[in-house]
């Protein structure tokens, strides 16, 4: 499937906006995110495994935080976007 890598995560993945992964579901694909671009999960998950507070995964527009977060279903035509949370004020 399609996901879709913000800029400041770019650096880890050769500079490419999108790249192509497979899994189950998101903590997997996180995973083969991993294998392929060492250093991802880090910047996605914390130490405990869960996703970082800043940090937004959403399946074909839809935040995996209204589902099953990181144990939600993806299928290999779903398009998946990293996004990192901004603050302002």
């Amino acid at each position: 499937m399609k996901v879709r890598i913000p800029t400041p995560l770019r650096k880890l993945t050769d500079g490419q906006g999108e790249v192509l992964a497979e899994g189950k579901d998101v903590a997997d694909l996180i995973e083969a995110l991993e294998r392929t671009y060492p250093g991802i999960k880090g910047r996605l998950c914390d130490e405990q495994g869960a996703l970082r507070r800043f940090v937004n995964i959403y399946i074909n527009e839809e935040d995996i935080r209204f589902h099953e977060g990181l144990q939600t279903p993806v299928k290999s035509s779903d398009e998946v976007s990293i996004i990192p949370a901004i603050a302002g004020g």
